[in-house]
């Protein structure tokens, strides 16, 4: 039997700078671009917020590709 494709999709990672295992993701492109208006109010004010704090709070995003059984 062939394995059974996956399906990838990508998130936007900001890392704590001072807690391991803290940060934010938010669903986005193979750009890294993320889709506002597909956001809830929460989750923009979180990105918002999370943009505001690189190099304060949290490191620089990276794009992380998320499989999907």
């Amino acid at each position: 039997m062939a394995p059974t494709p996956t399906a990838h999709s990508f998130q936007l990672c900001y890392r704590s700078l001072f807690n391991s295992g803290r940060g934010f993701a938010f669903p986005c492109d193979p750009q890294g671009h993320v889709d506002l208006d597909g956001l809830g109010d929460r989750a923009r004010d979180n990105y918002l917020f999370a943009r505001a704090m690189v190099g304060r709070e949290l490191a620089m995003p990276a794009v992380e590709a998320v499989t999907v059984h």
